[in-house]
C-alpha cells in the first residue's frame, strides 16, 4: 500500500514562547517551579502539534523534562518546539528550553529538553491521520534519527505501567 499522506517540513510547526522568570514563578531556591515549566512546555508543544496537523490535538504522553541547568529568577526563558516525528495519528514534539540572563549579558544556554506525544483528533474527537514530517536542518535530522528508539522506550514504559495498574487491581478505560 502506498502512503499518500502529505509531507511537511518541521519548521511549519515551530512555536516559540518567551517569558521572564519572576519571583512568583520560583521556589525557595530562586529557581523556576518545575510544574510551571511543564505547563509551558505542554502549551508550546500543543501549538506545534496543532500547526502540524491543522486541527485539534490531545497530549498522549510526556517523556519527562530533562534538566541540564537550573532556570533562575530573572532569567529569560525561551521554549522552542516543533514536530520531529509522526506515526499514523501521533506526533512527537521536541521542546528545547533555553535561558539567558540579560542583566549579566550571558548568552543563551540549554536548560532542559523534553519530548511529548500528541494525537491529532477529528471533529468527533477520534484519532485522525496526520501529515508526515521532513527534517531539513542538522538538529532536526539528529532528533528525527533517534525518534524510533524513543518510541520503543515509550511503548515499553506504557506496557510496564499497564502491568502495574493491573497488579494493583485498578481499571484501565
Amino acid at each position: 500500500m502506498t502512503n499518500h499522506r502529505a509531507t511537511v517540513s518541521m519548521k511549519q510547526s515551530v512555536a516559540v514562547q518567551e517569558n521572564i522568570v519572576l519571583p512568583g514563578d520560583t521556589n525557595a531556591h530562586d529557581t523556576m517551579f518545575g510544574g510551571l515549566l511543564m505547563k509551558r512546555i505542554d502549551e508550546t508543544a500543543a501549538i506545534s502539534a496543532r500547526r502540524h496537523c491543522r486541527g485539534a490535538v490531545v497530549t498522549a504522553s510526556n517523556d519527562g523534562v530533562h534538566f541540564h541547568r537550573p532556570v533562575q529568577r530573572d532569567d529569560i526563558v525561551t521554549l522552542k518546539s516543533y514536530v520531529c516525528y509522526v506515526g499514523k495519528s501521533s506526533m512527537e514534539i521536541f521542546v528545547k528550553i533555553m535561558t539567558e540572563n540579560a542583566s549579566r549579558d550571558e548568552p543563551g544556554q540549554i536548560a532542559a529538553i523534553s519530548f511529548l506525544t500528541f494525537v491529532g483528533l477529528d471533529k468527533d474527537g477520534r484519532p485522525t491521520e496526520v501529515p508526515n514530517v521532513q527534517p531539513e536542518t542538522e538538529e532536526e535530522r539528529a532528533v528525527f534519527d533517534e525518534a524510533k528508539a524513543r518510541k520503543e522506550a515509550r511503548i515499553k514504559k506504557r506496557a510496564e505501567t499497564n502491568e502495574l495498574i493491573h497488579s494493583l487491581g485498578l481499571m484501565i478505560n
